[in-house]
């Protein structure tokens, strides 16, 4: 036996992937250009106590349309799966992953309990779709020829093409000593103290 045949093999690396969700990036690029537009004329405009309610309404609500829009994200790596949502941040070892599921929405259950996906939105028009298309090439008794023969598996939803990859990542590394570990819990203070201060100061200006 050679020593390139003792030697332990370190575990083969794969490609970390991300998830997000395009509609919400879109639609929180758009709400924060139409505060950011509309800000700016109150400041250059406005009288100083326009001036000052503005300035609180946009710490308020920068922080808020983007904890929705732009920060939730799901990375999955070789090691972990971190999920991002608006207001925290859970880093998951994959040996601390028990079940990935999408009903209504797309849910991690773990050793800590249940987390959400934020950043893979369920589609029920979308399943649906995937489900009607499905069953149309169920019932095609016929053998197919042409340009649908050997078209591969049948479509699915975005979120359940997600949660199939999930899951496969989880079964490929869940047994390895360096997947194993607790879930952590961050909360997202760099979203949470402009809001709280632009709420509170909202308020102050409003009952004024």
């Amino acid at each position: 036996m050679t020593r390139q045949d003792r030697t332990t093999s370190p575990p083969q690396q794969y490609a970390e992937r991300s998830y997000r969700s395009p509609a919400a990036l879109v639609g929180g690029i758009l709400l924060l250009l139409l505060g950011g537009w509309l800000g700016a004329d109150a400041l250059l405009h406005g009288t100083p106590h326009a001036k000052l309610t503005t300035v609180f309404a946009l710490l308020l609500g920068v922080p808020l349309v983007a904890a929705f829009t732009l920060r939730p994200l799901v990375r999955a790596g070789d090691e972990r799966l971190t999920v991002r949502n608006p207001f925290r941040t859970i880093t998951l070892p994959w040996g601390a992953v028990e079940e990935l599921r999408a009903s209504f929405s797309t849910e991690v259950f773990t050793t800590a309990g249940k987390f959400q996906l934020w950043a893979i939105p369920v589609s029920l028009r979308q399943r649906k779709k995937a489900n009607r298309q499905a069953l149309r090439g169920a019932g095609a008794d016929t053998p197919r020829f042409g340009p649908d023969a050997g078209a591969g598996p049948a479509p699915r939803a975005l979120a359940d093409q997600a949660l199939d990859e999930l899951r496969e990542i989880k079964e490929r590394v869940a047994g390895r000593a360096d997947t194993q570990g607790e879930p952590v819990v961050r909360w997202a203070y760099e979203i949470l103290a402009p809001l709280v201060a632009g709420a509170v100061g909202l308020v102050v200006m409003l009952a004024l």
